[in-house]
C-alpha cells in the first residue's frame, strides 16, 4: 500500500504505483510515473512528464524537471535485474532530460549522490556513481559506471568521464573535455584526451581560500608535476614540507590513495 501524505499535491494525471512512498508537500505534476519502491521526501517536486522508478529515494527539497528519467535499471552487461538503489541527496535540481541509474551488485549496488547539487540538461549519472555536494553538472556531461566526484566540482558541458575516473574536491573540468584519468583535488583540466593544466584558483578564490595558501598549493603543484621523477614519488617526496597545510595534503593523499585509474598531469604521456 502506498503511504501518500495529507499535504501531498498530485495531479490527477499522474501515476503513483502501490507501495510508493511520498512525503509532506510532495508536488508531482501531470503525466508523471512513480514506481513502487520510490520514496520522495518531503517538498520533493516533480514539475511533469518525470518517471521516477527502481528502488529510489529523493531526499527532501529536490525539484525535477521534464522528461528527466531517475532510478531505471543501470546500463550494464553485468545487470541481471537484481534489486540495486538509487538514493539523491537534498535540494538538487535535476533539470531536462536528465538520467540517473540504480547501481550494480559488482559495484556496491547503489547509485549515491548528495546534496545541494545542479544536473543541467540532459546530463547522464551511470550506475555506481557516488557524488558529493554542491557540484555541478552542465548540459550533456556524461559520468560512466563507478566514478566518484567529490564536493563542488564544476563538470563542463559535454564533457565525459570514463568509469572508474575519481575527480577530486573543487576540480574544475572544461566543456567538451575526455576525462580517462583522475583528476586531483583543486586541479583544472581541459581537453580531448584532458589534460591537466593548473589549479582552479578562480574556485579556490570563491570558497575563501587564502591568497597565501593558494600560493603554497601553486608551489606544491610545480614541485609535483615538474619534477623529473614519477609523479606519485615527487608527491611522496614533498609531504613533510606540506603538513600544515589541508589543501596540499589533501591533494598528496588523493594522489597516494589506491585507484582504478591513472593521475591526470599536464603531460599527455600520463607520467604518474
Amino acid at each position: 500500500m502506498s503511504k501518500i501524505s495529507k499535504s501531498a499535491r498530485i495531479h490527477p494525471m499522474s501515476i503513483i504505483e502501490d507501495g510508493a512512498a511520498i512525503g509532506d508537500n510532495v508536488s508531482i505534476g501531470p503525466f508523471c510515473h512513480v514506481g513502487p519502491h520510490v520514496t520522495l521526501g518531503e517538498g520533493v517536486e516533480l514539475i511533469s512528464h518525470v518517471v521516477v522508478a527502481g528502488r529510489t529515494t529523493i531526499g527532501k527539497g529536490t525539484r525535477i524537471f521534464p522528461s528527466a528519467v531517475i532510478g531505471a535499471d543501470p546500463q550494464s552487461v553485468h545487470h541481471a535485474g537484481e534489486e540495486t538503489t538509487l538514493i539523491v541527496g537534498e535540494r538538487n535540481t535535476i533539470r531536462e532530460g536528465v538520467t540517473m541509474n540504480t547501481g550494480t551488485v559488482g559495484g556496491g549496488g547503489a547509485t549515491i549522490v548528495g546534496n545541494d547539487n545542479l544536473f543541467l540538461a540532459y546530463s547522464h549519472v551511470a550506475h555506481d556513481c557516488k557524488l558529493g555536494n554542491n557540484i555541478i553538472l552542465s548540459n550533456n556531461v556524461l559520468l560512466a559506471g563507478h566514478v566518484t566526484v567529490e564536493d563542488r566540482v564544476i563538470l563542463g558541458g559535454g564533457s565525459a568521464v570514463h568509469q572508474f575516473v575519481r575527480i577530486g574536491r573543487q576540480a574544475f573540468v572544461g566543456g567538451l573535455s575526455g576525462v580517462a584519468y583522475d583528476v586531483i583535488p583543486y586541479g583544472m583540466l581541459n581537453g580531448n584526451p584532458g589534460v591537466l593544466n593548473g589549479l582552479n584558483v578562480v574556485g579556490m578564490t570563491r570558497a575563501g581560500i587564502a591568497r597565501e595558501t593558494i600560493h603554497r598549493v601553486r608551489r606544491a603543484y610545480k614541485e609535483i608535476f615538474e619534477a623529473d621523477v614519477a609523479v606519485r614519488a615527487a608527491a611522496a617526496s614533498v609531504r613533510d614540507n606540506y603538513l600544515d597545510c589541508p589543501e596540499v595534503m589533501e591533494i598528496l593523499d588523493f594522489i597516494a590513495a589506491e585507484s582504478d585509474r591513472a593521475l591526470s598531469s599536464p603531460n599527455r604521456s600520463g607520467r604518474s
